[in-house]
């Protein structure tokens, strides 16, 4: 563990490098957009804790308003993590499957309100049959394919299936449908509600056909930060799974509502020829899919990330900007969803100097 936490008080100009920094005023005018967005609507923000890694933090984002009162967390040990620290309404968006994790995922049932999404009749056998043996009780909900090629089912007729076995079964309840979309490139207001009303349709299809059946759907959690706002617009929809709206990043910058929150700092330690930078930050300090998603060079005209290796980053300058050993660059993160697991704790900053720390006790929960 990474253990350097300024004081507070201190400059950001006298940071130690790289660190990772937040905004204060970014970050509170991010939640305070969607609270406002939601809090008067019979959708709910479900803050997704992947992103933030803190309950300190989630608990901000509930406390705000607009909220279902709970998150959503990608693993059963990120779980662990919120219900140890008080916050206990619990979606796992994900599939558990292993006998252990069930076990784990049982355990948290007897301190909190615990739904969990399945795609498969065998999940759904084998977490009914831990639940029984442990006395506990299990909210359950199918998970829809809309977009994204991996896990969910692909036609509403296996999520009616689905839904009718979880009533027959004892210590499971069936609850309701989920699913996460994704949008492309840098799309226009037209095109991110066009591709978010038919893919939200898709999931929300799955819930006609369960409720054909004469099944309650409870529960319809659709939705991620391109389309928080879109999902209030449509019937049937109980709530987003938000994530990337509280620190955002350049993949969603079209969403001008939203502030870059999240920054990194780094500091040039080499300058090999004009025109080239070196700086002591790299992969490890970076979230990035398929070596897409970088970071941007904040406030300096004419200066571009040219390459990212383990331990460094590459500038280069057009000349607008000249570098020098021992200036400091700030980058804007290209993809946040990840960026927090990679740190120990957030410098937390408003006006330039520094209000606290924050750690991580999420970090590194992968099962």
């Amino acid at each position: 563990m990474d253990r350097y936490a300024p004081s507070p008080g201190t400059s950001v100009e006298h940071l130690d490098t790289p660190c990772l920094i937040v905004d204060m005023d970014a970050y509170e005018s991010n939640l305070q957009v969607a609270a406002d967005t939601y809090r008067d609507t019979a959708t709910k923000m479900r803050a997704h804790t992947k992103n933030l890694k803190s309950p300190f933090l989630a608990q901000m984002q509930i406390d705000i308003g607009g909220t279902v009162g709970g998150v959503c967390c990608a693993k059963v040990s990120e779980a662990e993590v919120m219900v140890q620290n008080g916050i206990t309404d619990i979606l796992i968006p994900n599939q558990v499957v292993t006998d252990d994790k069930l076990v784990r995922l049982c355990g948290l049932a007897r301190r909190g309100d615990i739904k969990v999404c399945v795609d498969d009749p065998d999940n759904v056998r084998a977490i009914s049959r831990v639940a029984e043996a442990t006395d506990t009780n299990i909210g359950i909900l199918v998970e829809v394919d809309t977009s994204m090629g991996r896990a969910g089912v692909r036609n509403p007729q296996q999520g009616v299936d689905i839904a009718k076995l979880t009533n027959d079964l004892p210590n499971v309840r069936f609850m309701g449908v989920m699913s996460h979309q994704h949008v492309e490139g840098s799309p226009t207001v037209e095109e991110y509600t066009e591709s978010g009303t038919r893919h939200i349709g898709m999931c929300l299809a799955v819930k006609d056909a369960i409720e054909a059946e004469g099944i309650e759907v409870e529960m319809v959690s659709s939705g991620e930060t391109f389309s928080y706002k879109l999902a209030t617009e449509i019937p049937g929809v109980t709530e987003v799974e938000g994530g990337t709206y509280a620190l955002m990043d350049t993949m969603l910058e079209f969403m001008s509502e939203f502030k870059f929150a999240a920054r990194l700092v780094t500091t040039v330690v080499s300058t090999p020829r004009p025109g080239m930078a070196i700086t002591d930050i790299g992969v490890r300090h970076l979230c990035m899919i398929n070596g897409m998603f970088g970071p941007s060079v904040e406030g300096m005209p004419g200066v571009d990330v040219a390459d990212v290796t383990d331990e460094h980053l590459v500038l280069q300058s057009d000349g607008r900007t000249e570098l020098t050993v021992g200036d400091t660059v700030t980058l804007i993160p290209g993809y946040s969803d990840g960026l927090v697991n990679r740190w120990d704790r957030f410098i937390a900053v408003r006006n330039g100097v520094v209000e606290g720390t924050w750690d991580f006790p999420g970090r590194g929960c992968f099962h």
